[in-house]
């Protein structure tokens, strides 16, 4: 295990370089509301975030260092620091804030103001860098060499490789360019399908996938084991739970369906209106277990987190006065606490109570402290921050109801305080690999801090406009966009305020949860795959297999990271891509443009459905080739 004492960072302290600069201010603040954005459209889709961490490394590095041509890693790294605190708030905003414009939607309440999301954004970001200020020395420094920080320790070496920038930066930029295409052919165009299903006649089960690049690099980042996890959940509601809904209950009218048969359900809507009407309960319970599950597996971690992080906290202040040791003044930072708190409470447009400000500090920070700690040992992408926000949820409702704020205010105080605490979670989380970084590399930390809080107010400012954008476009929970994080919140809330859940379904997908615990999978993962139609995890599965093809083929160690690294490059770069052009044919469809440049009339189902298997085949073809047809791997095998 290597000693934090004799560890020296790559520029020392005595050496100042420029880090917060106007340029990676501006690039940091573009890649904030860029990958905020697209990581918004991705999470709505799919329930699922990728961290943009590395990405908007390698762009940084692309423009400084090539385009630029100056030298600073420091720089680059600010870059980083300020981007990635999009995708993150992104992601704690997702999963929570679209259940306000369901419940709109339903007509319980007025569409939320778009300052009330602003505010609400803001408020859990800045408290989550804050409450991650205190922490740094005790988790950063004093635990080096025993958390390893995989995101952030990546992107360290990603900076610290800057002669192969130029080149990583061409991949991202292209797999943007790529993805954006195929996005506009589908879905602005749409002459090709953008999801082919089908069934064997007598069998009320369906298969099938969907054509995006976005959700199959999803696929290809997560990895084989994740995909076919998520995979097996959805062959579990399409091919087993759903044949035999349609076959025990075919003549049945079964709650929640109040007017028509599951028979007469199935004949007009097929194996999808089974799947709205029952499925998403079933997958709903799952998700919930799943969270809970995560959650009290990491109970020992998360006391013993909190309990030293506590203790080493009294020594935080007694850093030395180097340069690579300053933090944030500790006064400032509980002041910034205090008054966010009262805001919380004082502020009209956030929907929260004195004891709703109560909770969101309490839970807030204890969470901040479970998710610095967790990111530090799995990695972002297996931090159980949507089991953070339902315990929380599920105790602030309880909370709520119990002191007589119930109804619809009481469930739109819950969301509010689940949404801050989520965002807190996942704000924490990400300050703390960036953190990571900067020690790695030598950064100063409250320059890196600063550009955490510049990068949660351009992203906050940015998320409810976009929120707002994709709601009028497509409507949350549509097919488009099904928010299957934020629903299930919402079912949360609704199912402890007025007990009008179909709990029979809930309970299933629930004890599903735990016999998927019981024989050893990972549950999280098969729960989003029940949750989710089958057609979307079925394309993730592709991903994960040229994953798996990729990792096979190329024997070498080193020379497979290499090349896996590169797919994983023009992966984020087809996910970015893809988000930006579902942001641009939004504002296509509120203005009318989406009519106008639709060509499907000219193009039969059949003719359709072709293209987009060839179109999905070129796809996998292009990955493949910035991986094992790369000009790296062919070098490296020489």
């Amino acid at each position: 295990m290597e000693n934090k004492t004799e560890f020296k960072p790559y520029i020392p302290a005595s050496k100042v370089t420029p880090e917060i600069t106007v340029t990676s201010i501006i690039l940091g603040v573009l890649l904030s509301v860029i990958f905020g954005a697209a990581n918004a459209y991705l999470g709505l889709r799919v329930g699922m975030t990728v961290s943009a961490s590395i990405p908007a490394a390698v762009i940084s590095m692309g423009i400084i260092r090539i385009i630029l041509r100056r030298n600073s890693i420091l720089e680059n790294n600010v870059v980083q620091t300020i981007g990635s605190a999009g995708e993150s708030l992104a992601a704690g905003a997702i999963f929570t804030l679209p259940a306000l414009f369901l419940w709109a939607a339903e007509g319980k309440m007025d569409k939320p103001d778009i300052v009330e999301i602003t505010l609400i954004a803001l408020i859990g970001g800045l408290l989550g860098v804050f409450f991650m200020v205190p922490l740094r020395n005790a988790l950063i420094v004093k635990e080096h060499g025993t958390l390893p920080y995989p995101e952030g320790t990546a992107c360290a070496e990603v900076l610290l490789a800057g002669e192969k920038g130029g080149a990583s930066a061409a991949t991202v930029f292209i797999g943007m360019g790529f993805s954006a295409i195929c996005k506009f052919i589908i879905d602005g165009l749409k002459v090709v399908s953008g999801e082919i299903s089908g069934r064997v006649k007598g069998f009320a089960g369906e298969i099938g996938t969907q054509i995006y690049p976005a959700v199959m690099s999803v696929g290809y980042i997560c990895g084989p084991r994740i995909s076919s996890y998520m995979f097996a959940g959805g062959v579990l509601s399409w091919l087993v739970l759903i044949p035999l809904i349609v076959l025990f209950g075919e003549n049945s009218i079964l709650y929640p369906s109040v007017d028509a048969t599951i028979g007469q359900m199935f004949a007009e809507g097929g194996a999808g209106a089974i799947w709205g009407s029952y499925i998403r309960y079933i997958g709903a319970g799952a998700l919930a277990a799943g969270g809970i599950i995560s959650l009290i597996k990491s109970l020992p971690l998360i006391v013993k987190t909190f309990s030293g992080a506590m203790k080493s906290m009294s020594g935080a202040g007694a850093a030395s006065n180097e340069r690579t040791s300053k933090d944030m003044n500790i006064k400032v930072v509980l002041i910034a606490i205090v008054v966010l708190t009262l805001l919380i409470w004082l502020i009209p447009a956030i929907p929260v109570n004195p004891i709703g400000a109560l909770i969101i500090v309490v839970f807030g920070f204890f969470f901040a402290t479970v998710s610095s700690r967790m990111v530090g040992l799995v990695g972002s992408s297996n931090n159980p921050v949507s089991g953070m926000a339902i315990a929380t949820v599920l105790i602030a409702t309880l909370i709520l109801k119990f002191t007589g704020s119930t109804g619809i205010k009481g469930m739109v105080s819950a969301i509010a305080i689940g949404s801050i605490i989520c965002i807190v979670s996942a704000i924490a989380g990400d300050t703390s690999q960036d953190l990571k970084t900067g020690f790695i590399l030598g950064a100063t930390p409250k320059k890196q801090q600063y550009g955490e809080v510049i990068g949660v107010v351009s992203a906050a400012l940015a998320i409810g406009g976009t929120l707002f954008l994709l709601d009028k476009a497509w409507g949350f929970g549509s097919d488009a966009l099904a928010a299957p994080q934020a629903t299930l919140m919402k079912l949360i809330i609704e199912g402890v305020m007025g007990g009008n859940l179909p709990w029979a379904l809930v309970f299933t997908g629930v004890f599903i949860a735990v016999v998927v615990e019981l024989i050893g999978i990972p549950v999280l993962p098969f729960a989003i795959g029940v949750y989710l139609p089958v057609q979307l995890n079925a394309c993730i599965m592709v991903g994960g297999l040229v994953r798996l093809v990729v990792e096979k083929i190329t024997n070498n160690k080193k020379n497979k990271e290499a090349v896996v690294n590169e797919g994983i490059l023009f992966s984020s770069g087809m996910i970015a891509g893809e988000g930006l052009v579902g942001i641009l044919l939004a504002v296509f469809a509120i203005v009318g443009i989406d009519k106008v440049i639709d060509l499907s009339g000219f193009v039969s189902p059949a003719v359709s459905n072709i293209g987009g298997l060839l179109l999905f085949g070129i796809i996998i073809l292009a990955v493949l080739k910035f991986t094992i047809f790369s000009k790296k791997m062919k070098n490296n095998e020489e």
